[in-house]
């Protein structure tokens, strides 16, 4: 049975348990930072019983480890936090790829969605330093106290 956990450093491991006459034991198939399928290859090569790449990927994602998806998505980030930044592609390729995307079944983009695309291709260091600076933002921030008497007539509840 193979799971993932996490190593020192910020790494991590997927490891394979096995019972021997002296307990349980694992051992390490593959380290990692960000699980992708080359480290899958690598785990499936050095496992004793078959691994299922869709049950590693959850496993990673159980154990808070970064899951890299494929080509297609790293490159999609790409584009997306160029477009954000106002890089555009030429007509024709723009033309090309709304032809490529289009579905049937196609749902609208949220603004906020639109605007969380800049972030597509961010670094989770990237991500992390954006988020110190906005919990700094909020502490300085200065408290409000609401005053002990209100200008606004009491509201009363009647009975029924």
């Amino acid at each position: 049975m193979a799971f993932v956990t996490s190593s020192k450093r910020g790494h991590f491991e997927i490891r394979e348990s096995r019972s021997t006459p002296a307990g349980p034991r694992s051992r390490t198939l593959a380290s990692f930072k960000e699980l992708d399928a080359e480290t899958i290859e690598k785990a499936r090569a050095r496992a004793e019983s078959p691994l299922d790449p869709e049950q590693l990927r959850r496993a990673a994602l159980r154990a808070g480890a970064p899951v890299a998806g494929g080509d297609a998505d790293r490159v999609s980030r790409e584009l997306l936090a160029q477009l954000a930044r106002g890089n555009e592609p030429s007509p024709m390729l723009r033309r090309l790829l709304l032809d490529a995307l289009e579905s049937p079944q196609r749902e609208p983009v949220s603004d906020a969605a639109r605007a969380a695309s800049e972030w597509a291709d961010a670094t989770a260091g990237e991500r992390g330093e954006t988020l110190v600076d906005l919990l700094r933002l909020a502490d300085a921030v200065p408290l409000r106290r609401r005053p002990a008497t209100s200008d606004f007539p009491r509201l009363a509840s009647r009975g029924a």
